[in-house]
């Protein structure tokens, strides 16, 4: 049996194992790509966290606005740089990558696609990254990380670095909804100037710039580290092996992302030169209007002028008649104005452009 079963093997090209079998059966392979559960913890349960990683499980502590007093008894339970501590205080960091010892810190950024245009826009996240646990920071409510964390505990997940992927996902696929209403606003924009240009529209147009300068000033830096920096996630100490191209679709992520933004933005830029020549044009026509009206009433003023003229032999000989009034008052004007309008139709003045 055992050599028809080598020679099935060798004639397939590949190596064939019979499972061990013990006194209770044959013993099942690993599920090496199933889910496990992840330890996601909030603010209220910081206390816990010496448990953990007393016990070396991994887990995701998130803290929305933490406290001084939280942030020291996270420094005292990680051994944080006193570096680390500080930033996660102040904010309003830059995105930047830091490595210390034993762990990487991150500060990224994110959008909320809640916030209105030129509003509030961008959300600071600050990630410490380490082969026992992952802590992001952030200073304002993000439902994108609360929802993030709620799936994960009923789904699980794969890995250490599959957790960490999931959230700066998170993180970076914020600008992709965002990204989307700006490009429909853009649109919409476009077709608001051709039919009637106003100042709202110009307005609309400032306020998606400056959100596109906005993303575009925190975005550049994060593609930028995540091209380069990203190996030093995966060489921790304590961190599980993993794929590597984890990080790799999150820097084509952001290179996509930049690149939008850079598009949108020249689209704005063509938009507001939209804006401004069809003001522009709108107010040559007005223009041409006016002088086409100021033109009909200059042969007729100098008619009226010439003719109200106080001389005796005028008014004698000439405008004591009745026909006069039909000839010279009545039709010098209908005879100038109808000379003025075949000019007008020639230049072709009458007619749109």
């Amino acid at each position: 049996m055992s050599g028809s079963l080598s020679t099935v093997a060798a004639a397939a090209g590949r190596r064939f194992t019979l499972p061990r079998v013990t006194e209770h059966g044959p013993t099942p392979p690993p599920p090496s790509d199933a889910n496990e559960p992840a330890l996601c913890l909030q603010k209220t349960e910081l206390g816990d966290v010496a448990g953990h990683l007393r016990d070396h499980k991994f887990f995701w502590l998130d803290l929305e606005d933490p406290s001084a007093d939280d942030v020291k008894q996270l420094g005292d339970l990680s051994s944080l740089h006193p570096l680390t501590l500080s930033d996660v205080t102040t904010f309003s960091e830059r995105p930047k990558r830091e490595h210390y010892d034993g762990y990487v810190s991150l500060v990224v950024y994110g959008v909320d696609s809640d916030a209105d245009a030129g509003g509030s826009l961008l959300r600071e996240v600050h990630l410490i990254i380490s082969g026992e646990y992952v802590v992001s920071v952030h200073p304002a409510p993000f439902d994108v990380l609360d929802d993030l964390r709620k799936r994960l505990q009923e789904a699980g997940v794969r890995g250490e670095q599959a957790l960490i992927y999931r959230i700066l996902d998170t993180v970076v696929g914020t600008y992709v909804p965002v990204l989307a209403r700006v490009d429909d606003q853009i649109d919409d924009i476009e077709q608001a100037v051709i039919a009637r240009p106003r100042e709202e529209s110009l307005q609309q147009i400032f306020a998606l710039k400056r959100d596109l300068i906005g993303m575009r000033r925190v975005v550049t830096p994060m593609r930028d580290f995540f091209a380069r920096d990203t190996d030093e996630i995966n060489h921790l100490p304590g961190m599980e092996p993993d794929d590597s191209l984890y990080f790799r679709d999150l820097y084509d992520s952001l290179v996509r992302t930049s690149d939008l933004i850079d598009s949108y933005r020249d689209l704005l830029s063509g938009a507001t030169d939209m804006y401004l020549s069809t003001v522009a044009n709108r107010q040559g026509e007005i223009s041409k209007q006016l002088t086409i009206i100021a033109t009909i009433f200059l042969p007729l003023s100098f008619l009226t002028g010439f003719f109200g003229q106080n001389f005796a032999w005028l008014v004698n000989n000439v405008l004591n008649q009745t026909w006069s009034f039909f000839v010279l008052g009545l039709g010098l004007l209908v005879a100038s104005i109808g000379l003025l309008w075949i000019w007008f139709r020639r230049k072709g003045w009458l007619t749109p452009d």
